[in-house]
């Protein structure tokens, strides 16, 4: 059985017209174990104070997209691959920065290819995102793995999270979490 791992992107839920509120009442309902705060146009003030709503209404584990400002307000960060490259031009000397400034704190990091995954495994992470498991009408996907994400996640040393347009009934071989982005306002 998967585990769930629930995205809360702050405009998506806007244009859905729902609450936080109704957000972490949908991931509680899919049981979700981590929930993940992706904003990227609010204020620092407005993140920090939304993550603490999430954190009131939402016990499991709090990881923040991209912005290692936040870190300190949850229990860890998610980074893509072009957000990586901001702290080094090579991946272990950026995760060794990351790491001097977020500790023991969870770190992720979207990978797409068996490339970035090998890297990875080179690296100091918890778990690598790996996807986009089927096409999403929330980013602009130029690869989608379809049936290869289970044979790519084999690969993995870390545990992987399937991304991109993953669906709560889906089975995916050789992964711990689905991240359920637009998918969690589904029935």
């Amino acid at each position: 059985m998967h585990k769930t791992y629930a995205l809360f992107d702050f405009e998506l839920n806007q244009k859905k017209g729902k609450t936080i509120q109704e957000f972490v009442s949908l991931a509680l309902r899919k049981s979700a174990l981590y929930l993940q705060y992706r904003d990227k146009i609010n204020s620092k003030d407005i993140k920090i104070k939304n993550i603490k709503k999430l954190r009131e209404l939402y016990s499991g584990v709090i990881i923040v997209n991209d912005d290692i400002s936040l870190v300190p307000f949850c229990d860890g960060l998610h980074l893509g691959q072009e957000d990586l490259s901001k702290f080094g031009s090579d991946a272990s000397e950026a995760v060794k920065i990351i790491r001097e400034q977020i500790g023991d704190k969870i770190l992720g990091l979207s990978t797409h290819n068996l490339k970035e995954i090998e890297i990875a495994n080179r690296l100091n992470l918890d778990y690598i995102g790996l996807g986009a498991y089927r096409e999403t009408t929330t980013k602009d996907i130029s690869n989608l793995l379809g049936e290869k994400l289970p044979y790519l996640a084999k690969n993995s040393k870390h545990k992987v999270a399937a991304i991109g347009g993953v669906k709560y009934s889906d089975k995916i071989s050789n992964i711990e979490f689905l991240v359920l982005g637009s998918s969690i306002y589904e029935n």
